[in-house]
């Protein structure tokens, strides 16, 4: 018998985790961490060995729709007995990040360990079939704000089920996901679980959400009316790191990172810049702080910089040196952070302040829009079921524009397991 149980992920963000298995097989999507609150650390009762070794057990894979904490933390904590999957290109991006992490002095979050398990990780490629025992798992390219992300179709017992991962359709190569649905994975067959994320059910109404080519050209025009311009953003989301570098071309600024940055878009260059001149990084500049040469000569042509939270002494050092007048703040992540509350990240408060009211806020979700969710829903058409996860409002999937057929469908019950797939579905807690 099929079973699809929801560890954890209905009622929050993050933390996602999802178990599909047979009387033959098991196999796990995402093994995520709970989010922190602010700067607080995550509060996360099963990040240890052994919640993990239980939740586990009897586990043949865990596969992983992509890089970002919330979806694959808890890897540390698996069974070195137990394979694990994640895309090429991902795994070389978390190396890096992890590498850099464990070089922290003192109580590095990061451990030796860490990295020989997660350099043991298997890695998959777009539309390779991976099968486990009577269970195939499909990866499908999707558009998110982490590079290598995947949507998963796992086919079992004469059943599809298709778990989106995180992904949007504002992204520069977004417009695929209705097409790798359409051409590729509908007409093999109808599916039967649509299990998808809901991220902005909850954030739509605070959110501007705009395509990244229009963030690009806004970022543009900042740039062409200030010279000396920070950016705040993530290291690893190469869409946004795409925008930035392509405003700074534009406007004929030098593009500044730090050594970490420079190989994250090394491996960008040489994996996905192959397939797209959006995703080259060939003329971004190592800036080395204190290098009076070297500061001379960006000071005149005028610059880009990315920063991290870690860089606040820098910045503030190099405003002192700079006029005021020409210089900007884009803080481009989830507005939530810099907003009074528990999510509130004082580190980068901190780091705005600087710039007073200089500050501009340029950013757009890595996740899809209702009415994008809405479209996914009703072009798939699940015949039994549709599983929101990574969403706090989940109940808001019945407002969609979809079908009463397909509201009717929809389970937002904490811990489901669906155990039967015929027209009277039962749910269990």
């Amino acid at each position: 018998m099929l079973r699809i149980t929801i560890h954890r992920g209905i009622n929050q963000i993050g933390g996602c985790i999802t178990e599909i298995a047979t009387d033959k097989c098991k196999v796990i999507i995402d093994l995520g961490q709970n989010l922190p609150e602010g700067d607080n650390p995550a509060q996360d009762d099963k990040a240890n060995k052994e919640s993990i070794r239980n939740l586990t057990e009897g586990v043949d894979a865990i596969f992983y729709t992509h890089y970002h904490g919330d979806h694959v933390e808890l890897f540390k904590y698996v069974p070195e007995s137990i394979e694990q999957y994640i895309g090429e290109v991902a795994k070389q991006v978390m190396l890096c990040k992890y590498e850099i992490l464990s070089h922290i002095p003192n109580n590095a979050p990061v451990k030796q360990e860490d990295i020989l398990l997660l350099e043991s990780f298997n890695t998959f490629r777009e539309k390779q079939e991976i099968s486990k025992k009577d269970i195939k798992v499909t990866p499908y390219f999707v558009s998110h704000s982490a590079c290598d992300a995947y949507m998963f179709l796992i086919e079992a017992e004469g059943k599809r089920i298709l778990h989106t991962g995180d992904f949007r359709n504002h992204g520069y190569l977004g417009k695929g996901l209705m097409k790798v649905l359409e051409q590729i994975i509908l007409p093999k067959g109808q599916i039967d679980v649509l299990i998808t994320e809901g991220t902005m059910l909850s954030r739509s109404e605070e959110e501007v959400v705009m395509h990244e080519s229009e963030l690009k050209q806004k970022a543009t025009e900042l740039m062409k009316q200030r010279k000396y311009v920070f950016v705040l953003c993530s290291s690893t989301d190469i869409d946004r790191l795409s925008s930035f570098y392509q405003a700074a071309q534009k406007s004929n600024r030098s593009f500044l990172c730090d050594k970490y940055q420079k190989k994250v878009f090394k491996i960008f260059t040489e994996t996905k810049g192959n397939r797209s001149e959006i995703y080259k990084f060939d003329a971004e500049c190592y800036y080395s702080h204190g290098h009076t040469n070297q500061f001379s000569k960006i000071k005149e042509k005028g610059f880009c910089m990315l920063v991290r939270a870690k860089h606040y002494h820098q910045i503030k050092e190099l405003l002192s040196q700079l006029p005021e007048e020409q210089t900007l703040f884009i803080y481009s992540m989830w507005k939530g952070y810099l907003k009074e509350g528990v999510n509130q990240k004082q580190e980068y408060v901190k780091i705005a302040d600087l710039f007073k009211d200089r500050v501009k806020e340029l950013h757009t979700s890595g996740h899809a829009t209702p009415q994008t969710l809405a479209d996914v829903c009703n072009l798939t058409n699940p015949t039994t079921a549709i599983i929101p996860i990574h969403s706090e409002c989940p109940a808001k999937f019945s407002d969609l524009p979809i079908s009463e057929d397909l509201k009717s469908k929809i389970i937002t019950s904490s811990t489901s397991t669906i155990h039967d797939f015929s027209k009277s579905m039962h749910t269990f807690l």
